[in-house]
């Protein structure tokens, strides 16, 4: 249990911050990058959650909670556990991805196949969706470059590109199942 009775402590007053492990590093490391860029992707499911109702909501709280999880697996490097650690580090597993997958497929059965690209919009909901989408590719693509310098979690990343995908699909299903999706049209405005 996480108990914070001080919000500022000084310690990072030099540029540098704490990973789960106790190590110091730079705020501007990739791996602080990449949690970070996880904890924006939090701070928009919650925008999203403002405009969001019943299964969708409880959706994406759970999701949040996820994210959270990935925050806690990101900020701690060491995958192999440490015996003196006082507890093991929180790692994102297989049974996250699967139920995200899980989710796509059920909701995909509601839509009709695309026949041209979506451009974010239709109802607030999808909006807040289509940029929940964005912030998440932005911090697959942060973990995916850490991941060429040090240890993650492989189940992290798919976690990351599985969200993605249920962020475009819950989009169209806040567009009234699709019906309301905004297409692309090509050169419609040269």
């Amino acid at each position: 249990m996480v108990v914070l009775s001080k919000i500022y402590t000084k310690t990072g007053d030099a540029g540098e911050t704490a990973l789960g492990n106790g190590t110091r590093v730079a705020k501007h490391s990739a791996r602080v990058t990449a949690y970070g860029t996880v904890d924006e992707t939090n701070a928009t499911v919650g925008m999203a959650r403002l405009h969001a109702t019943g299964d969708m909501d409880a959706a994406l709280q759970r999701i949040s909670n996820d994210l959270f999880d990935l925050g806690a697996d990101l900020c701690s490097p060491d995958m192999h556990l440490d015996a003196s650690a006082p507890y093991p580090p929180l790692r994102v597993i297989a049974g996250q991805v699967s139920r995200l997958e899980r989710e796509i497929d059920a909701m995909n059965v509601k839509l009709t196949p695309l026949r041209s690209f979506i451009l974010p919009g239709g109802s607030a909901l999808a909006a807040h969706l289509h940029l929940c989408r964005t912030v998440c590719r932005r911090a697959e693509r942060l973990t995916v470059e850490l991941a060429t310098t040090e240890s993650v979690n492989p189940e992290a990343v798919k976690y990351l590109n599985r969200l993605s995908d249920w962020f475009f699909v819950a989009g169209r299903i806040a567009n009234e199942d699709g019906t309301k999706d905004v297409l692309w049209v090509p050169g419609l405005t040269r």
